[in-house]
């Protein structure tokens, strides 16, 4: 089958590689229909995160199931799923409690830009899609595989609720998803941090009403002008660095939330400042399974579009090149066609 391989920074390849196949009873095969480059595999090639050897790419993914192990019992051959990028028994107390990233027996779902993935644990990670789905709402049903559901884990950490100011930092994806999620969960008022024209425009399409283009202090202080001084009830931080922390706790009111779902890299807390600001904290891998069934109803019911945060798409044989599109910032996401 054909699959991305990351061989070293900016060296993404696509290569020839052995069929995904069953390797426990309870794994399935799926045939990749779409796939994705995410924001997050760009730390590792951009050599931010080290990669000692050869590395298949990709966790994001919609197919059609082609084969299931023996003791697979809900996910049949020929439906079509989403599942997380976590693989999930959805059955253990973690996962009961909602936090199927943290299941007991989780399992990294990687080398999903391929055309055949092997998705463990299969009855708990895998939402069957019902139905005759349209070809326009593949590309959403492939957000919801991380990024939109992300984005809503995002907002419901930062116990987002009907008439809330939210603040989002971070206009990739992830941080238009959250756009999506936190208007569709009642916030009144969305302010999106972005100084990128594009996305400013897609960020007010999914809901935001003011778009702070300053970053650091000056982007926190901005968020403090529009909003009397006080800061936002919940802000949603969707970058991961020391710069997105710093300027989404400086953005809060004191009693607000902060949700943190950008994989953080050289974040540092001040434990004296965090007392005394009287914000809390929440974040960690999205339980994207959690939230997979609401999601993929309101994609086919049309109420949500997050597949519009794709502005490219190729077919998989130029990966190499979203991702250098995405790295360039010339789009936000791209769309892989195997």
């Amino acid at each position: 089958m054909r699959a991305t391989v990351l061989h070293a920074p900016r060296d993404v390849r696509v290569e020839d590689r052995p069929k995904a196949a069953l390797q426990q009873p309870t794994d399935a095969v799926i045939r990749t229909v779409a796939t994705c480059v995410c924001g997050s595999d760009l730390w590792d090639y951009r050599g931010i995160n080290e990669v000692a050897e050869p590395t298949p790419g990709g966790h994001e993914y919609v197919g059609i199931v082609e084969e299931v192990g023996s003791e697979v019992t809900s996910i049949k051959p020929g439906q079509l799923v989403v599942g997380s990028f976590f693989a999930s028994d959805n059955t253990c107390p973690n996962c009961e409690n909602g936090y199927q990233t943290n299941c007991l027996h989780r399992e990294f779902v990687g080398g999903c830009q391929a055309e055949y993935v092997r998705v463990p644990l299969a009855d708990g990670t895998l939402v069957h899609v019902p139905g005759e789905v349209a070809e326009e709402h593949i590309p959403s049903l492939l957000a919801c595989s991380d990024v939109m559901g992300t984005g809503w884990y995002a907002a419901v950490a930062a116990q987002v609720k009907p008439g809330d100011t939210v603040a989002v930092v971070g206009d990739g994806a992830v941080g238009l998803c959250a756009v999506i999620a936190a208007k569709e969960l009642g916030a009144t008022r969305i302010i999106a941090m972005s100084r990128h024209a594009p996305r400013q425009q897609l960020a007010r399409e999914f809901g935001a009403t003011d778009i702070v283009a300053e970053r650091g202090d000056e982007g926190a202080a901005r968020v403090k002008e529009l909003t009397g001084g006080i800061g936002a009830d919940a802000v949603l931080e969707c970058v991961g660095n020391p710069e997105s922390m710093q300027q989404a706790l400086h953005s809060t009111r004191p009693g607000g939330n902060v949700a943190f779902v950008g994989v953080p890299h050289g974040v540092q807390i001040d434990g004296e400042e965090l007392f005394f600001s009287h914000v809390a904290l929440r974040g960690g891998p999205a339980p994207v399974r959690a939230f997979l069934p609401d999601l993929i109803e309101r994609v086919l019911t049309g109420r949500i579009n997050p597949g519009k945060v794709f502005d490219l798409e190729l077919p998989l044989d130029q990966a190499a090149e979203g991702y250098r599109a995405m790295d360039e910032r010339r789009a936000i996401k791209t769309l892989l066609r195997p």
